[in-house]
């Protein structure tokens, strides 16, 4: 589909009148927030802290001139979640996955009960919503879903394999449904975004940005610039150019041996 959907009029038309966004309080999910509130969209947005979830849900309904909705909701409530989007009533034109949990740790020092929530929240709870949603978009013939992936999905990483693990998942999730999907006019993209400025990342990680490092609102205006056209966007100059030489130039060891750099110093 071609991107001149991305004039605030199309974008309405075509995703519209709702999106909801799971995991929208803050960082990346509150960028879609704002981004897809200037774009007209009517938004659902889900997350587990209500002060900022209401905050944010009031401050867009008044800037933008547009209804909001919240529901403070965990997504590794996995029925919860479930029967939540089974009785929403409004007409979801698109749906942004942005929840993930991220256990930071060797794979020996995690509890089971971290690996069970990383698997609900970043793999089980996504596929559900979307499988939910679509069916309504199949029903009109239009829509969206985006998935937010990572770079890291691209090949094992230490300290963060089970997160990136379910990232990968994503990605290859949106590969097939975007093909499934085109002829029945409902785009689905993955965002494989590399290291972004989030009140997660930064609490995590040393205070020196690693190569790439971009602001949540560029990595959500790449992402909604390339909804239509293609299966996967990677956000950033640098980030492109890792992804090609990580996975298609250096040995596989290597790439792994590179990321565990990477990661090792996250706490």
């Amino acid at each position: 589909m071609s991107t001149s959907k991305n004039t605030s009029d199309n974008f309405k038309k075509t995703y519209g009148p709702w999106g909801l966004v799971a995991g929208a309080s803050e960082g990346i999910g509150a960028a879609f927030s704002e981004a897809l509130a200037q774009r007209g969209l009517n938004l659902i947005l889900l997350a587990r802290r209500k002060d900022k979830l209401s905050a944010l849900a009031e401050e867009l309904k008044s800037k933008h001139s547009i209804q909001t909705a919240y529901y403070c909701i965990d997504m590794d409530r996995y029925e919860s979640v479930k029967a939540l989007i089974s009785d929403l009533n409004q007409e979801i034109g698109l749906l942004v996955y942005n929840a993930a949990y991220s256990p930071i740790g060797y794979f020996k020092d995690i509890p089971e009960h971290d690996l069970q929530q990383v698997i609900t929240v970043n793999v089980r709870t996504p596929v559900m919503m979307v499988k939910l949603l679509s069916e309504r978009m199949i029903k009109r013939r239009r829509g969206g879903v985006i998935l937010m992936s990572s770079l890291s999905g691209l090949q094992g990483s230490p300290k963060i394999a089970t997160y990136s693990a379910t990232k990968s998942f994503n990605a290859i999730l949106a590969e097939g449904l975007w093909h499934e999907l085109k002829d029945l006019s409902i785009d689905v993209l993955a965002c494989t975004a590399g290291a972004v400025r989030t009140p997660g990342y930064m609490n995590s990680a040393d205070q020196k940005d690693a190569p790439g490092t971009l602001d949540p609102d560029q990595v959500v205006q790449e992402t909604l610039n390339a909804l239509g056209s293609g299966p996967t966007v990677t956000p950033g100059m640098t980030n492109k150019i890792a992804q090609f030489v990580m996975g298609r130039l250096l040995p596989r060891k290597m790439a792994i041996s590179i990321m565990h750099n990477n990661t090792q110093n996250l706490v």
